[in-house]
Parts: structure tokens; C-alpha cells; sequence
């Protein structure tokens, strides 16, 4: 899936995204909109993880939810 596709399947997204990141919160998820890279950063942001460590995170949970 790319990030086009992952934008606009995002509110179907969110519950999932919910479940594997339960420290965001619903403001984080309107303000990430999609976008891999601001879910990257809101994250970082709440877990404390590198750069790197929250890409993976966000790759793997991807591919586990065939996003």
C-alpha cells in the first residue's frame, strides 16, 4: 500500500492504529491524517523511540495489516 492509499483508507485505519499505539490520541490521529511520516513522529513523540525504532514499528505494523 502506498502513502496515497493509506490517507484515504485512514479512518478505517484508525481503530487499528488504536490498538497497536494506545498512547495516541484521538487529536494525534486526526493530525496524523494519513500521513506515515507525521505517525512517525506522533510515535516518537509519545514513546520516546529513535527515528528509526518508530519507522520500523510503523513498516511492520503495515505489513502485518497488509496496509
Amino acid at each position: 500500500m502506498n502513502d496515497n492509499t493509506l490517507k484515504g483508507e485512514w479512518k478505517q485505519l484508525k481503530g487499528s492504529v488504536k490498538q497497536k499505539w494506545g498512547e495516541l490520541t484521538d487529536d494525534d490521529l486526526d493530525q496524523v491524517e494519513g500521513s506515515r511520516d507525521k505517525l512517525v513522529g506522533r510515535i516518537q513523540e509519545r514513546y520516546g523511540h529513535a527515528q528509526d525504532h518508530a519507522e520500523r514499528e510503523v513498516d511492520d505494523w503495515r505489513r502485518e495489516n497488509n496496509y
